[in-house]
């Protein structure tokens, strides 16, 4: 016997309607607000550019040489080229491997991509294929029932656009994590680099003050001796015990701030840092020419670069979602249509499932239309609107912070060069008076207290210099992180998958 063909034509009816629905959009069509901000940076804020500053030890024409316009750099340097002494390289990518905020920031962009697959997946019908056979035994007798059917469930039409805008908010949500997760990134580069420096410029501050508190030692020995033939005061005496004991605090001091350096970058990194790949202690503070490249910067740099910072492009994200949100509000005063359909065969038999005579079909088709809800469609509007306005101000908000992150590290390296160039001949100028004014004590033409007060300025200074060395290669990193890091870290990020 010859099965007859099932043609479920009411179900590829019910099929092709309801993958044609979703035919209007209540959304308002986006419009990205204007930036709040002037076109370009303040005046002042502009680096000299022909006088780049040179650290201790790098030739001034060195650093001249490695100036680059900061457009140029940002657009077409990663980290990984931003960075150029290889220790720190290999640091930061060992952060990048293992610091636990990041990989937070990782695990909720998976979510939040399975998150919007569901969300979107609610977009389309499901069709299933069930079947089943029961036999019933009652009153002395037994009856039989087959049944085997394709169809969808409680599928609702999308006339209105409600699905579209749900799953719209999912992705927006989605893609305001892959920012967040790249503005994390960036931040924990610029972390981990500034806390790389800060325990070298510590190190070199231990070295000085141990350095320092040698020297001193030596002298008090002397003043010792020279005092037991009568030939020192005792105040002068005292006076130099009290640099040997100045510089005792001094090395303690910067000994416990060496070990929480080296603490907190073991936090930033999430692993133990190999000692080869830490600052060399007998170095001292890193060169300008040596730690990085970034160093130019000028004045024309237009301000819209800080609409690709993950931040301001997390906030968009979020007005995004909020104007779907309005879109899925509105489609709440208007009739939703939800369809239930099968197609198959039935039979009291199973031999005679597939014999003619023996289709069966479903069509359930159901409406639902807000009548009276105390206003609570109408509050949910309002309520979505308000909340569009607010992501309006917070992204106008993210954007005047971000310009005025920028104008004040350009503001500090516009003087950077000028303070250096001051320090390192405050330097020289209080080095030659300590040397002059050791000479002519040994001639008698000078007390030792002139000696002491001499060489405290020059510890200072020493110590000023490198505080501001230090200063000037933060300022670098800080110009890489607000504006929104290199070209690895600008990179678009990863499409929401539907598979």
């Amino acid at each position: 016997m010859m099965r007859p063909t099932l043609r479920p034509t009411l179900l590829c009816a019910t099929l092709a309607m309801a993958l044609l629905s979703g035919c209007a959009n209540l959304a308002p069509t986006y419009q990205r607000p204007d930036a709040p901000v002037a076109n370009n940076w303040p005046q002042t804020a502009t680096a000299n550019t022909s006088d780049a500053p040179a650290s201790a030890g790098a030739p001034a024409n060195h650093a001249a040489a490695a100036e680059a316009p900061l457009a140029v750099v940002a657009d077409q340097l990663g980290w990984s080229d931003f960075i150029a002494d290889d220790r720190l390289r290999q640091v930061v990518a060992l952060s990048l491997a293992n610091n636990r905020d990041l990989r937070v920031a990782a695990l909720n962009i998976d979510k939040a991509r399975a998150q919007y697959r569901v969300q979107d997946a609610a977009r389309y019908p499901v069709i299933s294929v069930s079947g089943g056979s029961t036999r019933t035994h009652s009153a002395g007798s037994t009856s039989s029932d087959a049944t085997a059917t394709v169809g969808l469930t409680s599928y609702e039409l999308d006339f209105f656009g409600k699905a579209k805008n749900l799953s719209e908010e999912a992705l927006q949500s989605y893609l305001n994590l892959a920012e967040t997760k790249r503005s994390t990134q960036i931040s924990l580069v610029a972390e981990v680099a500034t806390a790389w420096l800060t325990l070298a410029a510590d190190q070199a501050r231990l070295a000085l003050a141990q350095e320092t508190l040698a020297s001193q030692r030596q002298t008090y020995e002397l003043q010792q001796a020279s005092h037991d033939l009568g030939g020192t005061s005792g105040l002068t005496l005292s006076q130099t015990q009290s640099t040997v004991e100045s510089a005792r605090v001094d090395v303690a001091t910067y000994q416990t701030q060496v070990a929480q350096d080296r603490n907190a970058l073991t936090l930033l990194v999430g692993a133990a840092v190999p000692v080869s790949l830490l600052p060399d202690a007998s170095a001292g503070a890193p060169d300008a020419a040596n730690a990085s490249v970034l160093v130019g910067v000028t004045g024309d740099l237009p301000s819209s670069v800080l609409q690709r910072r993950p931040d301001v492009l997390a906030a968009e994200h979020t007005l995004k979602s909020a104007n779907a949100d309005i879109g899925v509000a509105r489609a709440a005063f208007f009739p939703s249509i939800t369809l239930t359909a099968s197609a198959g065969t039935a039979s009291s038999a199973l031999s005679g499932l597939f014999a003619a005579g023996s289709g069966a079909w479903t069509f359930a088709p159901a409406i639902s239309l807000p009548i009276f809800n105390a206003g609570s469609n109408q509050a949910t509007l309002d309520a979505a609107k308000i909340t569009q306005q607010i992501q309006v101000a917070t992204y106008e908000k993210t954007i005047q912070t971000a310009f005025q992150e920028v104008a004040d590290a350009l503001a500090a390296r516009a003087v950077m060069a000028d303070k250096l160039a001051a320090q390192q001949s405050l330097v020289a100028a209080t080095d030659r008076s300590f040397q002059l004014s050791t000479a002519m004590q040994r001639n008698g033409g000078a007390s030792y207290l002139d000696v002491l007060d001499s060489q405290r300025s020059l510890y200072t200074a020493q110590q000023t210099a490198i505080t501001l060395r230090l200063a000037e290669q933060t300022n670098r990193v800080t110009l890489y992180k607000v504006l929104g890091g290199g070209a690895d870290a600008a990179s678009a990020p990863l499409q929401a998958s539907k598979q």
